[in-house]
């Protein structure tokens, strides 16, 4: 095996190790805001929540429900072969040979992008779960402080 091969091996790997890190972060954070919104119905309706308490919270949950969807997005199964992913079992036996013995930088480059996509919905599903939460406490400091 050539250095070239080598180097191409191991980003290869990487690239798979980056996804694989990527959907395990994306799940923790999926159960986060799963935890949170559970959490949120239960105390918000034993309170009695003053109108701006109920606004600020509306819309804290809106972007935490906006978070797990992206998350789903972002875990969301790739039937349709788009970024290069071969999907062995719509392959026939004929096809499988020329899938495997494709090139190796041209899955490299499939895979990082589908990686760069799954890591920009992370990023936005963090961006819109910490401004959903800052909401979430200020609304809870609303309901404390009695502010109408």
């Amino acid at each position: 095996m050539s250095a070239t091969d080598r180097n191409l091996s191991a980003a290869h790997a990487e690239v798979k190790a980056e996804i694989t890190r990527t959907d395990t972060k994306t799940a923790l954070l999926l159960a986060f805001v799963g935890a949170v919104l559970a959490g949120t119905w239960t105390v918000a309706r034993d309170l009695p929540l003053n109108p701006a308490a109920c606004v600020v919270g509306g819309f804290g949950l809106v972007l935490l429900v906006g978070a797990a969807g992206l998350l789903l997005r972002s875990v969301r199964p790739n039937l349709s072969g788009r970024h290069g992913f071969p999907l062995w079992a719509t392959l026939s036996a004929e096809e499988i040979p020329a899938a495997v013995g494709g090139d190796l930088a041209a899955d490299i480059a499939s895979l990082s992008r589908l990686a760069v996509a799954k890591f920009t919905c992370l990023r936005r599903a963090v961006d819109l779960t910490q401004a959903g939460g800052a909401l979430l406490l200020l609304a809870a400091l609303l309901t404390a402080g009695g502010a109408a």
